[in-house]
Protein backbone atom coordinates (compact mmCIF):
# COMPACT_ATOMS: atom_id res chain seq x y z
CA UNK A 1 0.00 0.00 0.00
CA UNK A 2 2.99 2.50 0.64
CA UNK A 3 4.42 1.73 -2.10
CA UNK A 4 0.70 2.09 -4.37
CA UNK A 5 0.69 5.49 -2.34
CA UNK A 6 3.79 6.56 -3.34
CA UNK A 7 3.70 5.87 -7.22
CA UNK A 8 0.10 7.48 -7.48
CA UNK A 9 0.82 10.28 -5.77
CA UNK A 10 4.26 11.46 -4.48
CA UNK A 11 7.06 10.40 -6.99
CA UNK A 12 8.10 13.55 -8.99
CA UNK A 13 7.27 14.52 -12.06
CA UNK A 14 7.56 17.63 -14.20
CA UNK A 15 5.26 20.04 -13.07
CA UNK A 16 5.06 21.83 -16.35
CA UNK A 17 1.18 20.75 -16.93
CA UNK A 18 0.45 22.11 -14.05
CA UNK A 19 1.83 25.24 -15.12
CA UNK A 20 -0.14 25.53 -18.21
CA UNK A 21 -3.38 24.51 -16.32
CA UNK A 22 -3.18 27.78 -13.88
CA UNK A 23 -3.31 29.65 -16.74
CA UNK A 24 -6.76 27.99 -17.65
CA UNK A 25 -7.76 28.08 -14.09
CA UNK A 26 -7.28 32.14 -13.99
CA UNK A 27 -8.93 32.74 -17.08
CA UNK A 28 -12.22 30.78 -16.06
CA UNK A 29 -11.96 32.74 -12.97
CA UNK A 30 -12.09 35.71 -13.82
CA UNK A 31 -14.89 35.34 -16.87
CA UNK A 32 -17.06 33.88 -13.76
CA UNK A 33 -16.25 36.70 -11.45
CA UNK A 34 -15.46 40.18 -13.70
CA UNK A 35 -18.51 40.27 -15.56
CA UNK A 36 -20.93 40.36 -12.02
CA UNK A 37 -18.48 44.20 -11.56
CA UNK A 38 -20.34 45.65 -14.38
CA UNK A 39 -23.31 46.93 -12.49
CA UNK A 40 -22.18 46.52 -8.65
CA UNK A 41 -25.62 48.61 -7.28
CA UNK A 42 -27.21 45.47 -8.19
CA UNK A 43 -24.88 42.41 -7.31
CA UNK A 44 -23.29 43.52 -4.26
CA UNK A 45 -23.74 47.11 -2.85
CA UNK A 46 -26.47 47.13 -0.22
CA UNK A 47 -28.73 48.27 -3.33
CA UNK A 48 -28.70 44.87 -4.99
CA UNK A 49 -31.54 42.04 -4.48
CA UNK A 50 -29.36 39.21 -2.43
CA UNK A 51 -29.30 35.96 -2.22
CA UNK A 52 -27.84 34.02 0.73
CA UNK A 53 -26.35 30.83 0.52
CA UNK A 54 -26.71 29.47 4.11
CA UNK A 55 -25.74 25.57 3.36
CA UNK A 56 -22.37 26.52 2.34
CA UNK A 57 -21.49 29.60 4.74
CA UNK A 58 -22.01 29.96 8.42
CA UNK A 59 -25.14 32.20 8.99
CA UNK A 60 -23.10 34.34 11.59
CA UNK A 61 -20.43 34.87 8.59
CA UNK A 62 -23.17 36.00 6.23
CA UNK A 63 -24.05 38.13 8.60
CA UNK A 64 -20.90 40.08 8.99
CA UNK A 65 -20.16 40.28 5.46
CA UNK A 66 -23.39 41.99 4.29
CA UNK A 67 -22.26 44.36 6.52
CA UNK A 68 -19.53 45.22 3.73
CA UNK A 69 -19.39 48.95 3.23
CA UNK A 70 -19.26 49.57 -0.37
CA UNK A 71 -15.69 51.01 -0.21
CA UNK A 72 -14.96 47.38 1.05
CA UNK A 73 -16.52 46.11 -1.43
CA UNK A 74 -14.80 48.13 -4.29
CA UNK A 75 -11.55 47.24 -2.34
CA UNK A 76 -11.69 43.20 -2.85
CA UNK A 77 -13.30 44.28 -6.76
CA UNK A 78 -9.82 45.89 -7.28
CA UNK A 79 -8.32 42.93 -5.17
CA UNK A 80 -9.49 40.37 -7.03
CA UNK A 81 -8.66 41.93 -10.75
CA UNK A 82 -5.23 42.73 -9.38
CA UNK A 83 -4.65 38.90 -7.88
CA UNK A 84 -6.34 37.24 -11.06
CA UNK A 85 -4.42 38.76 -13.35
CA UNK A 86 -1.08 38.07 -11.06
CA UNK A 87 -1.92 34.50 -10.80
CA UNK A 88 -2.65 34.52 -14.95
CA UNK A 89 0.97 35.95 -15.56
CA UNK A 90 2.53 33.47 -12.72
CA UNK A 91 3.52 36.03 -10.39
CA UNK A 92 4.00 34.99 -6.99
CA UNK A 93 1.50 32.38 -7.95
CA UNK A 94 0.44 30.92 -4.42
CA UNK A 95 0.19 34.31 -2.91
CA UNK A 96 -2.07 35.88 -5.91
CA UNK A 97 -3.93 32.81 -5.35
CA UNK A 98 -5.11 32.70 -2.03
CA UNK A 99 -5.48 36.42 -2.54
CA UNK A 100 -7.98 35.31 -5.32
CA UNK A 101 -9.91 32.92 -3.84
CA UNK A 102 -10.00 34.90 -0.67
CA UNK A 103 -12.20 37.21 -2.66
CA UNK A 104 -13.72 34.59 -4.37
CA UNK A 105 -15.39 33.57 -0.83
CA UNK A 106 -16.16 36.74 -0.59
CA UNK A 107 -18.61 37.71 -3.30
CA UNK A 108 -19.93 34.52 -3.56
CA UNK A 109 -21.00 34.91 0.49
CA UNK A 110 -21.75 38.88 -0.43
CA UNK A 111 -24.44 37.54 -3.47
CA UNK A 112 -24.26 33.83 -4.54
CA UNK A 113 -27.17 34.52 -6.68
CA UNK A 114 -24.73 36.08 -9.11
CA UNK A 115 -22.24 33.49 -9.11
CA UNK A 116 -23.00 30.70 -6.60
CA UNK A 117 -23.28 27.66 -9.30
CA UNK A 118 -22.49 24.08 -8.77
CA UNK A 119 -19.75 24.81 -11.55
CA UNK A 120 -18.80 27.72 -9.35
CA UNK A 121 -18.83 25.31 -6.71
CA UNK A 122 -16.29 22.95 -8.82
CA UNK A 123 -14.14 25.92 -9.51
CA UNK A 124 -13.95 27.14 -5.90
CA UNK A 125 -12.98 23.67 -4.98
CA UNK A 126 -10.16 23.81 -7.60
CA UNK A 127 -8.75 26.76 -6.61
CA UNK A 128 -8.86 25.75 -2.94
CA UNK A 129 -6.17 23.03 -4.40
CA UNK A 130 -4.18 25.53 -5.74
CA UNK A 131 -3.69 27.54 -2.86
CA UNK A 132 -2.14 24.60 -1.24
CA UNK A 133 1.18 24.92 -3.58
CA UNK A 134 3.41 26.80 -5.50
CA UNK A 135 4.03 24.40 -7.86
CA UNK A 136 2.01 26.20 -10.98
CA UNK A 137 4.35 29.04 -11.03
CA UNK A 138 7.02 26.98 -12.45
CA UNK A 139 6.95 27.54 -15.84
CA UNK A 140 4.55 29.69 -18.41
CA UNK A 141 4.89 32.07 -15.21
CA UNK A 142 6.59 35.60 -14.33
CA UNK A 143 8.04 33.68 -11.47
CA UNK A 144 10.07 31.35 -13.69
CA UNK A 145 12.07 34.15 -15.61
CA UNK A 146 13.03 35.08 -11.94
CA UNK A 147 13.82 31.88 -10.84
CA UNK A 148 17.86 30.66 -10.77
CA UNK A 149 16.36 27.72 -12.93
CA UNK A 150 18.19 27.83 -16.50
CA UNK A 151 15.54 25.33 -17.55
CA UNK A 152 12.41 25.37 -15.03
CA UNK A 153 10.29 22.99 -17.52
CA UNK A 154 12.35 20.22 -16.09
CA UNK A 155 11.70 20.74 -12.60
CA UNK A 156 10.21 18.00 -10.73
CA UNK A 157 7.38 18.47 -8.13
CA UNK A 158 5.12 15.95 -6.22
CA UNK A 159 2.53 14.66 -8.22
CA UNK A 160 0.30 14.51 -5.57
CA UNK A 161 -1.72 18.22 -7.18
CA UNK A 162 -2.10 16.95 -10.46
CA UNK A 163 -3.71 13.47 -9.00
CA UNK A 164 -6.05 15.47 -6.51
CA UNK A 165 -7.09 17.48 -9.53
CA UNK A 166 -7.64 14.59 -12.28
CA UNK A 167 -9.81 12.56 -9.43
CA UNK A 168 -11.34 15.89 -9.15
CA UNK A 169 -13.56 15.98 -12.92
CA UNK A 170 -13.42 11.85 -12.96
CA UNK A 171 -15.87 12.40 -9.91
CA UNK A 172 -17.40 15.42 -11.49
CA UNK A 173 -18.39 13.25 -14.38
CA UNK A 174 -19.22 10.22 -12.76
CA UNK A 175 -21.43 12.18 -10.21
CA UNK A 176 -22.83 14.45 -12.66
CA UNK A 177 -23.75 10.69 -14.57
CA UNK A 178 -24.88 9.14 -11.30
CA UNK A 179 -27.36 12.24 -10.51
CA UNK A 180 -29.24 12.04 -14.15
CA UNK A 181 -30.59 8.46 -13.24
CA UNK A 182 -31.65 9.31 -9.73
CA UNK A 183 -32.82 12.59 -9.21
CA UNK A 184 -35.85 14.16 -10.86
CA UNK A 185 -36.23 14.41 -14.51
CA UNK A 186 -34.64 10.50 -14.76
CA UNK A 187 -32.92 9.76 -17.97
CA UNK A 188 -33.64 6.28 -18.14
CA UNK A 189 -37.07 6.91 -17.83
CA UNK A 190 -37.68 9.99 -18.96
CA UNK A 191 -36.57 11.92 -21.65
CA UNK A 192 -35.01 15.34 -21.04
CA UNK A 193 -33.20 16.38 -24.15
CA UNK A 194 -36.51 15.71 -26.30
CA UNK A 195 -38.43 17.73 -23.80
CA UNK A 196 -35.46 21.03 -24.17
CA UNK A 197 -35.45 20.75 -27.33
CA UNK A 198 -39.45 21.55 -27.53
CA UNK A 199 -39.97 23.18 -24.27
CA UNK A 200 -35.83 24.86 -23.06
CA UNK A 201 -36.32 27.41 -20.67
CA UNK A 202 -34.27 30.82 -21.25
CA UNK A 203 -30.94 30.69 -22.31
CA UNK A 204 -30.34 27.23 -21.97
CA UNK A 205 -30.01 25.80 -25.39
CA UNK A 206 -28.95 27.59 -28.61
CA UNK A 207 -30.23 27.55 -31.76
CA UNK A 208 -28.04 24.85 -33.42
CA UNK A 209 -28.47 22.99 -36.58
CA UNK A 210 -29.94 20.02 -35.90
CA UNK A 211 -32.35 21.19 -33.12
CA UNK A 212 -35.18 21.07 -35.53
CA UNK A 213 -34.93 17.57 -36.16
CA UNK A 214 -34.13 16.99 -32.59
CA UNK A 215 -37.57 18.37 -31.86
CA UNK A 216 -39.87 15.89 -33.71
CA UNK A 217 -36.98 12.68 -33.05
CA UNK A 218 -37.98 11.39 -29.28
CA UNK A 219 -36.05 8.02 -29.75
CA UNK A 220 -33.24 9.67 -31.25
CA UNK A 221 -33.02 12.02 -27.94
CA UNK A 222 -33.65 9.18 -25.78
CA UNK A 223 -30.74 6.97 -27.39
CA UNK A 224 -28.32 10.32 -27.30
CA UNK A 225 -29.20 11.13 -23.51
CA UNK A 226 -28.57 7.10 -22.63
CA UNK A 227 -25.05 7.43 -24.91
CA UNK A 228 -24.57 10.55 -22.77
CA UNK A 229 -24.68 9.09 -19.57
CA UNK A 230 -22.71 6.13 -20.72
CA UNK A 231 -19.91 8.31 -21.90
CA UNK A 232 -19.76 10.19 -18.06
CA UNK A 233 -20.18 7.52 -16.13
CA UNK A 234 -16.91 5.65 -17.69
CA UNK A 235 -14.62 8.58 -19.43
CA UNK A 236 -12.68 8.85 -16.05
CA UNK A 237 -11.67 4.87 -15.72
CA UNK A 238 -10.55 5.38 -19.49
CA UNK A 239 -8.55 8.19 -18.50
CA UNK A 240 -7.17 6.70 -15.56
CA UNK A 241 -6.09 3.83 -18.04
CA UNK A 242 -3.01 4.21 -20.19
CA UNK A 243 -3.93 2.29 -23.28
CA UNK A 244 -7.50 4.36 -23.74
CA UNK A 245 -6.17 7.59 -22.44
CA UNK A 246 -5.41 9.21 -25.37
CA UNK A 247 -8.62 8.67 -27.21
CA UNK A 248 -10.58 9.40 -24.13
CA UNK A 249 -8.50 12.36 -23.73
CA UNK A 250 -9.97 13.20 -27.31
CA UNK A 251 -13.55 12.13 -26.40
CA UNK A 252 -13.65 14.46 -23.40
CA UNK A 253 -13.12 17.20 -25.99
CA UNK A 254 -15.31 16.25 -28.40
CA UNK A 255 -17.82 16.03 -25.40
CA UNK A 256 -17.49 19.66 -24.53
CA UNK A 257 -17.26 20.67 -28.04
CA UNK A 258 -20.59 19.29 -28.30
CA UNK A 259 -21.94 20.86 -25.30
CA UNK A 260 -20.32 24.18 -26.01
CA UNK A 261 -22.46 24.27 -29.20
CA UNK A 262 -25.89 23.06 -28.05
CA UNK A 263 -26.37 24.83 -24.97
CA UNK A 264 -25.75 28.20 -23.18
CA UNK A 265 -23.14 26.49 -20.28
CA UNK A 266 -20.64 28.63 -17.92
CA UNK A 267 -16.92 29.10 -19.10
CA UNK A 268 -15.65 26.25 -16.94
CA UNK A 269 -16.93 24.05 -19.74
CA UNK A 270 -14.44 25.92 -22.39
CA UNK A 271 -11.64 26.52 -20.37
CA UNK A 272 -11.18 25.05 -16.52
CA UNK A 273 -12.18 21.47 -17.90
CA UNK A 274 -10.53 20.84 -21.57
CA UNK A 275 -7.41 21.74 -19.72
CA UNK A 276 -8.25 20.03 -16.58
CA UNK A 277 -8.23 16.46 -19.16
CA UNK A 278 -4.58 17.64 -20.11
CA UNK A 279 -2.99 16.80 -16.89
CA UNK A 280 -3.61 12.89 -17.96
CA UNK A 281 -0.78 12.96 -19.98
CA UNK A 282 2.02 11.65 -18.72
CA UNK A 283 4.34 15.01 -17.83
CA UNK A 284 7.67 12.46 -18.45
CA UNK A 285 6.06 11.96 -22.22
CA UNK A 286 5.87 15.86 -22.44
CA UNK A 287 9.26 16.26 -21.14
CA UNK A 288 10.64 13.98 -23.86
CA UNK A 289 8.99 15.55 -26.60
CA UNK A 290 10.23 19.07 -25.11
CA UNK A 291 13.68 17.21 -25.68
CA UNK A 292 13.37 15.47 -29.01
CA UNK A 293 12.25 19.17 -30.52
CA UNK A 294 15.33 20.85 -28.65
CA UNK A 295 17.82 18.60 -29.98
CA UNK A 296 16.60 18.93 -33.65
CA UNK A 297 16.73 22.54 -33.53
CA UNK A 298 20.35 22.01 -32.11
CA UNK A 299 20.99 20.24 -34.80
CA UNK A 300 19.20 22.62 -37.69
CA UNK A 301 19.96 26.18 -38.31
CA UNK A 302 18.72 28.48 -35.59
CA UNK A 303 17.85 32.55 -34.99
CA UNK A 304 20.55 34.21 -33.71
CA UNK A 305 20.23 36.92 -31.08
CA UNK A 306 22.92 39.62 -31.18
CA UNK A 307 23.45 41.02 -27.95
CA UNK A 308 25.51 43.09 -25.82
CA UNK A 309 27.29 40.79 -23.59
CA UNK A 310 29.29 43.90 -21.71
CA UNK A 311 25.74 45.25 -20.30
CA UNK A 312 24.29 43.59 -17.07
CA UNK A 313 21.00 44.55 -18.78
CA UNK A 314 21.45 42.64 -21.49
CA UNK A 315 22.84 39.44 -20.18
CA UNK A 316 19.56 39.63 -17.83
CA UNK A 317 17.41 39.93 -20.68
CA UNK A 318 19.08 36.98 -22.71
CA UNK A 319 18.85 34.94 -19.54
CA UNK A 320 15.52 35.35 -19.53
CA UNK A 321 14.67 34.57 -23.07
CA UNK A 322 16.75 31.16 -22.26
CA UNK A 323 14.06 30.34 -19.93
CA UNK A 324 11.40 31.39 -22.94
CA UNK A 325 12.90 29.51 -25.49
CA UNK A 326 11.12 26.45 -24.36
CA UNK A 327 12.13 25.14 -28.26
CA UNK A 328 15.75 25.84 -27.99
CA UNK A 329 15.20 27.84 -31.19
CA UNK A 330 17.25 30.48 -30.84
CA UNK A 331 21.22 30.98 -30.74
CA UNK A 332 23.09 33.57 -28.70
CA UNK A 333 25.85 35.60 -29.98
CA UNK A 334 27.58 38.17 -27.84
CA UNK A 335 28.94 40.92 -30.45
CA UNK A 336 31.70 42.16 -27.88
CA UNK A 337 33.42 39.30 -28.39
CA UNK A 338 33.92 38.82 -31.95
CA UNK A 339 36.37 40.95 -33.70
CA UNK A 340 34.46 41.00 -36.68
CA UNK A 341 30.70 40.44 -37.04
CA UNK A 342 30.98 39.62 -40.72
CA UNK A 343 30.98 36.31 -40.07
CA UNK A 344 27.75 36.84 -38.20
CA UNK A 345 26.24 38.96 -40.94
CA UNK A 346 27.62 40.40 -43.79
CA UNK A 347 25.37 43.47 -43.16
CA UNK A 348 25.98 43.74 -39.30
CA UNK A 349 28.83 45.82 -37.68
CA UNK A 350 29.89 46.45 -33.96
CA UNK A 351 28.75 50.35 -33.79
CA UNK A 352 24.99 49.26 -35.24
CA UNK A 353 24.81 45.65 -32.90
CA UNK A 354 26.13 48.40 -29.80
CA UNK A 355 22.84 50.71 -30.46
CA UNK A 356 19.94 47.74 -30.68
CA UNK A 357 19.97 43.71 -30.28
CA UNK A 358 19.49 42.04 -33.18
CA UNK A 359 17.68 38.99 -34.41
CA UNK A 360 19.09 36.81 -37.72
CA UNK A 361 16.56 34.04 -38.97
CA UNK A 362 18.38 31.03 -40.41
CA UNK A 363 17.19 32.78 -44.16
CA UNK A 364 19.34 35.59 -43.53
CA UNK A 365 16.82 38.00 -42.71
CA UNK A 366 17.68 40.76 -40.51
CA UNK A 367 15.74 42.98 -37.58
CA UNK A 368 16.53 45.04 -35.28
CA UNK A 369 15.27 46.29 -32.20
CA UNK A 370 11.62 46.50 -31.47
CA UNK A 371 11.07 44.32 -34.40
CA UNK A 372 13.44 42.26 -32.76
CA UNK A 373 10.50 40.92 -30.13
CA UNK A 374 7.98 41.37 -32.52
CA UNK A 375 9.46 38.23 -33.99
CA UNK A 376 10.29 36.19 -30.94
CA UNK A 377 6.49 36.34 -30.05
CA UNK A 378 5.57 34.05 -32.93
CA UNK A 379 8.60 32.13 -31.61
CA UNK A 380 8.64 31.49 -27.80
CA UNK A 381 5.39 30.03 -26.42
CA UNK A 382 5.64 32.22 -23.08
CA UNK A 383 5.63 35.17 -25.11
CA UNK A 384 2.46 34.23 -27.21
CA UNK A 385 0.47 36.15 -25.22
CA UNK A 386 2.70 39.63 -25.71
CA UNK A 387 1.70 39.31 -29.69
CA UNK A 388 -1.50 41.01 -28.76
CA UNK A 389 0.29 44.07 -27.83
CA UNK A 390 3.05 43.93 -30.03
CA UNK A 391 1.23 43.98 -33.35
CA UNK A 392 -1.64 45.98 -31.88
CA UNK A 393 -2.55 48.92 -34.58
CA UNK A 394 0.53 51.87 -34.19
CA UNK A 395 2.47 49.05 -32.28
CA UNK A 396 4.99 49.90 -34.79
CA UNK A 397 5.22 53.63 -34.57
CA UNK A 398 5.51 53.80 -30.67
CA UNK A 399 6.98 50.23 -29.76
CA UNK A 400 10.45 51.66 -31.46
CA UNK A 401 10.84 54.71 -29.82
CA UNK A 402 10.14 52.77 -26.39
CA UNK A 403 12.76 50.54 -27.01
CA UNK A 404 15.69 53.18 -28.25
CA UNK A 405 14.89 54.89 -25.33
CA UNK A 406 15.37 51.59 -23.07
CA UNK A 407 18.49 50.59 -25.53
CA UNK A 408 19.91 54.17 -24.98
CA UNK A 409 19.62 54.07 -20.70
CA UNK A 410 20.12 50.31 -20.34
CA UNK A 411 23.41 50.60 -19.00
CA UNK A 412 21.64 52.26 -15.86
CA UNK A 413 19.25 49.26 -14.97
CA UNK A 414 19.73 48.13 -11.87
CA UNK A 415 21.01 44.73 -12.57
CA UNK A 416 24.04 46.94 -13.59
CA UNK A 417 23.95 48.92 -10.04
CA UNK A 418 27.85 49.96 -10.25
CA UNK A 419 27.00 52.35 -13.29
CA UNK A 420 26.82 55.95 -12.58
CA UNK A 421 26.60 57.08 -16.36
CA UNK A 422 25.59 55.87 -19.25
CA UNK A 423 29.14 54.84 -20.20
CA UNK A 424 30.63 52.90 -17.60
CA UNK A 425 31.18 49.68 -19.36
CA UNK A 426 31.31 50.61 -22.55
Amino acid sequence: MKKLWQRLFLVERPSIGLSFFRIFAALTTALHVIPSFFHLDDNYFPTAFKELNTNFFPVDFLIFIQKSPESVIILFVILFCASCFCFLIGLLSQLSCIVMTVCCYYFYALNSMQIGTLSWDILLVTLFLMCLIPYHGDYFSVDALYSCDPAPYKRRRPYFMQRLLQIQIASTFFYTALYKITAHGNWLSDNPIFYLMNNPPSGVVKNFLFRDLLATRPELCYGIGIFIVAVEFTIGFFWFTERTRVSAIYAGFLFHIMLILTLDVPAIFFFLFPAQMLLFINPEHLLRWIEMKRRYHECAPRAKIVYDGHCGFCRESVRKLKVMDLWGTLEYVDFQSHADLSSVHPQLTKEEAATEVYLIEPDGSLYGGFFVFQRLCLTLPMMYPAALIMYFPGAGIIGPMVYRFVAAHRYLFPVNKKCQDNTCVR
